[in-house]
């Protein structure tokens, strides 16, 4: 296969350092997150990448601490342009010979505006990060002196002539005689002292004189967070590394994608059957179609009712696999399997792992027995298909990227997965976000019904109630997620929603009903708004939506006399109770 083109980003164990890798591919330039630790002849093992640039993240730890993390000297002299963030800028500053100090008194924690220094404009190279930044009026009031004199000490004060592309001699003197500045996104208690040699001082906030440095050779620090959507400009910041320094070629598209998961599931699965468990979402849909293009009728999908599916889905899987797309597909109900082995079991991390051993299970006893067609030139089933996400690695593990990342939780099919499998695996979406799995989904003509449904968790309802898990509970969310999907499409704003959802608490209130006293099950209500669901916020829902909501859930599923709102973002919660 060709190389591709591709910018590595160096974790260091920021709560960015995702993000980062998905505004590169938001320029359509291939990007991977790789733990800090890893070493430049590490980075160039990777035959099949074509390295154009690295990023260093930020991260919680300072430079100057015995134990504080650190980069390859490599990769710093290897003449691969570099990117430092935050952290990534302190760390690359002090390695190729400057100085970072504590800030207690003037750290910046939140927004900040950056003045960008006239006379760094004069050298182009050096300037090429800023290129073609514009700014409106309203953001160009002069700042006032940084007041940290511990820091930059004998540092030039940005002058008021710097003018930003597109503004003429002829325009408003206002405008004219303004510097450029840009609201960003701090987060930082250390900083930039000295410079190192080579680099030159590019911005300045009020409080801090080194905001920005760079060198002609395309080391580049930035004190701020460019990957943030509250850095209005930070995209044209990232593209201006990725193609003014970098040199890339915005070749990673949906249709590249597609072709390229295509060969390799051809070259990995060879003459061998596949079967693909369906979980009724987006993710296993669009893994399932990424297969049958791939290997035709070598696939067959198989569903898993295991009695945590919501109202209707065995129905609706059913139809648009069999009917629609063509696709061979079986059922299997194991819903009495499941229940058994979830009985009592409280701990939603035992919950994932159970339920991703049954899924194994279960796939191997089908490849076993044979149940499918055979077909002529192939042989038995050796793989299966899965649609894990990027995500999904992310927060269940955490040896792929930083040494200090925690795992949030397990999901079913990463860490949940048993030891001992007797099927290999096969994730075509395992390096893709959401957005990008459904501009898939949407190229390959899966029903937009399919492409924009809310994800739904390979466990199912049972990491939707909190505690054990019966078939009375069961029915009681069931019904109630249901009624929530009902209000939302209702409203027309479903598809204005990342994720919404019913959980069933563990707790029971005191209500009136019928002038009699209850004793009943709390149902919580959880919608929030995303894109890439690593980060969420919780959801605007008008009032008299969540007033529909909670007087039909009350009203018409029996055991509950209580609904309450989820206003909690990702962080610090996770978009699932459990």
């Amino acid at each position: 296969m060709e190389r591709r083109e591709a910018i590595l980003v160096l974790d260091f164990g920021s709560q960015y350092s995702r993000l980062i890798t998905r505004r590169v591919r938001e320029c359509q330039v291939y990007s991977e997150l790789v733990p800090a630790t890893t070493t430049l002849a590490q980075l160039q093992q990777n035959t099949h990448l074509d390295i154009k640039g690295i990023i260093l993240s930020g991260g919680p730890a300072s430079v100057y601490d015995a134990d504080a993390p650190t980069c390859d000297p490599a990769i710093l002299h290897s003449g691969i342009p570099v990117l430092g963030i935050c952290y990534g800028m302190q760390l690359l500053a002090q390695q190729l010979g400057g100085r970072v100090v504590h800030t207690s008194e003037q750290r910046e924690y939140g927004p900040a505006t950056i003045e960008v220094l006239a006379e760094a404009a004069q050298d182009a190279q050096t300037f090429r990060i800023f290129a073609g930044i514009t700014a409106s009026p309203e953001q160009t009031i002069e700042l006032d002196q940084p007041q940290n004199e511990d820091v930059g000490a004998g540092l030039p004060r940005p002058s008021p002539i710097y003018r930003p592309e597109g503004w003429g001699e002829d325009d408003s003197p206002t405008n004219v005689d303004a510097p450029l500045r840009l609201p960003v996104w701090m987060s930082h208690g250390d900083s930039v002292a000295q410079l190192p040699p080579g680099c030159k001082f590019l911005a300045c906030t009020e409080n801090n004189p080194v905001a920005a440095i760079a060198n002609p050779q395309g080391i580049v620090g930035l004190q701020f967070h460019p990957e943030v959507t509250h850095t209005p400009q930070g995209k044209e910041i990232i593209r201006n590394f990725l193609f003014r320094i970098c040199g890339c070629t915005p070749a990673w598209t949906t249709g590249s994608v597609i072709e390229e998961a295509i060969e390799q599931i051809r070259q990995r699965v060879g003459q061998a059957r596949v079967i693909c468990g369906l979980s009724g979402g987006v993710d296993s849909a669009v893994a399932a179609l990424l297969v049958h293009r791939a290997v035709g009728d070598q696939l067959t999908c198989v569903l898993v009712d295991t009695g945590c599916l919501r109202a209707g889905e065995r129905e609706q899987v059913v139809e648009t696999f069999s009917t629609h797309l063509h696709i061979p597909l079986v059922v299997i109900d194991a819903r009495q399997r499941f229940l058994t082995r979830l009985a009592g079991i409280i701990d939603p991390e035992q919950k994932r792992k159970i339920i991703g051993e049954e899924f194994i299970r279960i796939f191997e006893e089908t490849a076993e027995q044979n149940v499918l067609v055979p077909l002529a030139g192939t042989r038995g089933i050796a793989f299966l298909a899965q649609g894990t996400l990027y995500p999904d690695v992310i927060e269940s593990t955490s040896h792929d990227t930083a040494a200090t990342a925690t795992r949030i939780k397990t999901h079913h099919n990463v860490g949940g997965l048993p030891e001992e499998m007797n099927l290999h695996l096969v994730e075509p979406l395992r390096m893709l976000f959401k957005d990008e799995v459904r501009e898939i989904g949407l190229a390959l003509d899966l029903p937009e019904e399919w492409v924009w449904r809310h994800p739904f968790p390979g466990p199912g309802l049972a990491i939707r109630i909190i505690g054990a898990v019966d078939e009375q509970r069961l029915a009681i969310l069931r019904a109630a997620d249901a009624i929530v999907i009902d209000e939302i499409r209702r409203a027309g704003i479903y598809r204005e929603l990342g994720q919404a959802f019913a959980v069933l608490t563990p707790l029971q209130s005191v209500g009136v009903m019928g002038d009699e006293r209850t004793y009943a099950n709390v149902v919580a209500v959880r919608a929030v708004t995303t894109g890439d669901f690593m980060t969420a916020d919780w959801a605007r829902l008008p009032a008299d939506l969540l007033a529909r909501i909670s007087h039909r859930i009350v009203n018409e599923v029996p055991g509950v006399n209580r609904v309450v709102y989820d206003i909690t973002s990702k962080p610090p919660a996770t978009i699932e109770w459990e």
